[in-house]
């Protein structure tokens, strides 16, 4: 993972007839990843930070890191072949043995997911960037459109 990486923000989350599309921004681009109902649901809730009466499997996650000192550093999607993205989780603990980073790989709805609940910085390199294309447009009309019903 040497590669450049652009900050990125969750732009929106929308249904489809088979899932989610996850729309992630940089400066002057936008681009969508199709993701399972359920994750979107949970990115949604986070997202909107919606109180949950029972710990979500994200929350669980936050909270067994959060018992062993471990912080999320950063989320970085890094590839994307055939239309599947791949992403690290880069994790940091520090005891009186000193620090130790950990990269895990991990589902980038998954990472996300993580990232916006630790209010942590979710990275695109600029190869996936590059690669995917610009959805900025599709995404104004959506949110137009959702606005004026």
């Amino acid at each position: 993972m040497q590669s450049e990486v652009i900050p990125v923000a969750v732009k929106g989350i929308m249904p489809t007839s088979n899932g989610c599309a996850l729309f992630l921004g940089a400066t002057g681009k936008t681009i969508i990843m199709y993701i399972d109902n359920n994750i979107g649901t949970s990115i949604a809730m986070i997202s909107k930070k919606t109180r949950r009466e029972r710990p979500l499997t994200h929350d669980l996650m936050a909270n067994i890191c959060s018992g062993f000192g471990i912080q999320l550093e950063r989320v970085v999607i890094h590839e994307v072949r055939d239309k599947t993205f791949f992403s690290r989780i880069i994790l940091r603990m520090h005891n009186e043995l000193g620090t130790k980073i950990l990269e895990v790989d991990a589902r980038p709805s998954d990472a996300i997911a993580l990232a916006l609940l630790e209010e942590r910085p979710i990275l695109l390199s600029r190869s996936v960037l590059d690669h995917e294309e610009d959805v900025s447009e599709l995404l104004e009309r959506i949110l137009k459109e959702q606005g004026e019903q």
